[in-house]
């Protein structure tokens, strides 16, 4: 059933992707559905009855890291799972742009979606790590104090963590830090020593092959631009990503299939907000309001090993955790991110990830003010732009943090579950 979905989303697609004029008209396919294909005749009015339909049992849009994974886990239950990107492979949106630091579940509100989800997230992610020969490594990290007015801060950290149930924190003064890390400074720090460090792209691979290994049929290229309920029916519609980039918003968008599947997951990241809107038959003020945040990283350059050991995290700033050290794999040394707060893309600009992830060299000054409070001994010249990630955030500037959003919004038999602001799972991205 899902290869016949697919073969049918690609070759409706196909078909009705012709090089000429771009009037179309109606003509029979040969799977006995109504299909658009290339004429000079005008454009007729596109009704439902006459866009191509599949039943399907699982849909999950978005493969990144946490659509891929939910897949993965629908597809151990025995369900038969199709996985929808836009993109043209799976993991490029926050996924493959972000820390790569797997949390220990330290500063998130005691019993909130985020606690208990990075605690377990990260207590099984070790574990797949483990099982999987997934490269990671548990190097600890410290958060740090620069000044005796931040020490309240830090026991508060402490104490969450602690509530929280993560094993190992330990406060220590200014100068046992120092030891641990030569090039530190700071006056009292936590020591987590369960956080630690993972190779994405290798972990979405492993969770991709998995996936299909299961049963499950990935389909790239292709993009869910909306939905409506039709009765007892969840009918997604889909377009070739393609067809978007020509589609200059002066007309109306008609899909070129409908899916109707009996269990939708929305997991499309920073557009998770933007489908869910253009989902007719939602209760009106379901979809919060949506925030975005870039945040940038540079690279340490000039140098032939790393000054630090661990991860060294500051206390957190307003809409993030500061900017911090992260190391890689390789032993590279990244600062950041940054908070830059931006204003959203259109929703079809948002489907096809077209966000400005360009790293302003001149804000290397910025990082450097920042970075020598707990490094002093960072080197003029020797930060280098890095990339950028966005954040997708339920929280704008200046206003308390937010919890995940997980709606499960149930049509009589059906489900819908919107992933809104999910922006890490296993791996954490961004705070």
């Amino acid at each position: 059933m899902l290869k016949q979905t697919v073969q049918r989303l690609e070759g409706c697609i196909s078909a009705s992707r012709r090089s000429g004029d771009v009037h179309m008209k109606w003509k029979k396919h040969l799977f006995g559905n109504w299909v658009r294909s290339m004429s000079s005749a005008p454009q007729s009015r596109t009704t439902w009855y006459s866009v191509p339909k599949e039943k399907v049992d699982c849909v999950v849009i978005g493969a990144g890291v946490v659509g891929i994974a939910v897949a993965r886990a629908l597809a151990l239950k025995g369900r038969e799972v199709l996985v929808i990107e836009s993109a043209p492979t799976f993991g490029t949106g926050t996924s493959s742009r972000n820390s790569e630091v797997i949390h220990a579940g330290i500063y998130y509100p005691r019993n909130s979606f985020k606690a208990i989800f990075c605690v377990r997230g990260r207590e099984m992610l070790y574990e797949y790590c483990s099982k999987h020969d997934i490269p990671h490594k548990q190097i600890g990290k410290l958060i740090v104090a620069t000044r005796s007015s931040e020490i309240p801060k830090l026991n508060d950290i402490l104490n969450c963590g602690i509530q929280n149930g993560v094993d190992g924190l330990k406060m220590v003064d200014g100068v046992e830090a120092m030891k641990m890390e030569p090039e530190l400074q700071c006056v009292k720090a936590i020591l987590s020593p369960l956080t630690g460090i993972v190779d994405s792209h290798s972990l979405m691979l492993s969770l991709v092959g998995e996936a299909e290994n299961h049963g499950t049929t990935f389909t790239y290229n292709s993009t869910v631009i909306g939905g409506h309920l039709k009765g007892n029916e969840i009918c997604l519609h889909v377009t070739e990503t393609n067809h978007l980039k020509e589609w200059k918003g002066t007309s109306i968008l008609h899909p070129e299939l409908l899916l109707i599947p009996k269990l939708v997951v929305n997991s499309t990241g920073l557009s998770a907000p933007a489908f869910a809107k253009r989902f007719t038959g939602l209760k009106s003020g379901v979809v919060p309001p949506a925030y975005y945040a870039r945040g940038c990283y540079f690279t340490l350059s000039n140098t032939k090993a790393s000054p630090f050991r661990r991860l060294i995290y500051p206390i957190p700033e307003d809409g993030g955790i500061g900017v911090h050290v992260t190391l890689d794999l390789n032993g590279q040394v990244k600062f950041g991110p940054n908070v830059e707060w931006i204003d959203s893309v259109d929703d079809i600009s948002s489907f096809q990830n077209k966000f400005d992830y360009s790293v302003n060299a001149n804000h290397a000054e910025e990082f450097c003010l920042e970075i020598r409070k707990y490094y002093p001994n960072l080197t003029d010249g020797s930060l280098e732009p890095g990339y950028s990630g966005i954040r997708p955030k339920l929280s704008g500037p200046s206003q308390p943090p937010a919890d995940f959003v997980i709606q499960v919004i149930s049509h009589t038999l059906l489900l819908l579950a919107n992933l809104l602001y999910v922006d890490k799972l296993n791996y954490e991205s961004y705070n």
